[in-house]
């Protein structure tokens, strides 16, 4: 029995998904003629009360895509330091857009509507990259999956509209924000102008991200989706894991956080580990005592057929999903505990 806990990107469908992918009804994306994948579209954007939304494969380029419709080449995005467009999309943003990034020493991954309104470059100072975007990324991945106050993000939004900025959510694991603090997806769509939630992290489709938000704005994102390589054929037996997933995988997130909270209280009472990050939803981040080396942890993990994360600079990261059973939770929090 391999334990996977290196992210929950490692799910793969189970039969009722299967199933709902082999009998999609399909047509020509690139047409607008996949009845599952428009059904995909209009139910994520009536979910969160949007005016538009686009089926993307990834999530990483329907963060790049968002972007390049707020953002003009030689302007800047503000974003917090650990922040996902930053650190993990190989650099797109420069790449794809032309656009720099200020970033903010935030907490855990999360930046305040203050630090926010000190990252804005004067506009008319045209030495300096005009600021035209702030990023948000809920939950924080390298944050251990961190949720940001709904009113913080609305005291963002003040700032944004006072200064004329675009506001984007990168919502990679957003549905497990909504249900650990039983939120209701709309409110987030009151709040941004852009939002990606992805399908294929906690709801466990096998690939799929959607972008939605306002039709100013989304008028052109399947020209942008075009440019970077994103249109898609008969893709509607992905669409149809997503809403397989939209019927099924949410509620459940509550499980994969409550396993989290468990393996986080485990490790609080082990003498290896040296202090952990606040567990809120399914991701665990921990670090060991300086006497212990990560790397003979991980090994002597991966001989129990456990595989877990290392994020560097001592960051250990261990991620709940659908597939990690109760048999393998038993078995885990066992090893742990029997560790030295």
């Amino acid at each position: 029995m391999i334990i996977d806990l290196r992210s929950d990107t490692v799910t793969k469908p189970g039969d009722g998904m299967l199933t709902a992918m082999m009998s999609a009804e399909t047509g020509d994306d690139v047409y607008k003629e996949d009845p599952s994948v428009n059904e995909l579209e209009a139910r994520v954007a009536q979910m969160f009360g949007m005016e538009a939304a686009l089926f993307f494969p990834t999530g990483s380029m329907a963060n790049q895509a968002a972007i390049k419709l707020h953002t003009q080449p030689g302007e800047q995005l503000v974003c917090d330091k650990w922040a996902h467009v930053y650190n993990y999309e190989g650099g797109g943003v420069s790449f794809n857009s032309g656009v720099s990034c200020k970033l903010i020493d935030g907490h855990r991954g999360m930046i305040t509507a203050s630090q926010v309104l000190e990252s804005i470059n004067p506009p008319d100072f045209y030495h300096s990259p005009l600021t035209s975007l702030v990023c948000i990324e809920n939950t924080t991945n390298k944050g251990g999956g961190a949720c940001y106050d709904l009113e913080e993000l609305k005291k963002i939004k003040k700032v944004c509209d006072a200064h004329d900025l675009g506001l984007h959510l990168d919502g990679a694991r957003l549905m497990n924000a909504i249900v650990a603090n039983n939120e209701n997806p709309e409110d987030y769509g009151n709040i941004f102008d852009t939002i990606s939630i992805c399908f294929s992290k906690g709801l466990g489709t096998p690939l799929g991200t959607v972008l939605v938000g306002k039709n100013t704005l989304m008028q052109n994102a399947i020209r942008v989706r075009k440019v970077l390589g994103g249109g898609m054929r008969q893709v509607g037996y992905i669409a149809a894991a997503g809403l397989y997933a939209l019927d099924n995988n949410i509620k459940r997130l509550a499980d994969d956080h409550q396993k989290a909270l468990e393996i986080a209280a485990c490790l609080e009472q082990q003498e290896y580990v040296k202090s952990l990050e606040k567990t809120e939803t399914n991701i665990v981040i921990f670090y060991l005592n300086d006497e212990h080396s990560e790397e003979k942890f991980m090994n002597d993990l991966l001989k129990e057929n456990i595989k877990i994360s290392n994020m560097g600079h001592g960051k250990l990261r261990i991620v709940t999903h659908l597939d990690y059973t109760d048999a393998m939770h038993t078995r885990f929090l066992n090893v742990l505990s029997s560790y030295l």
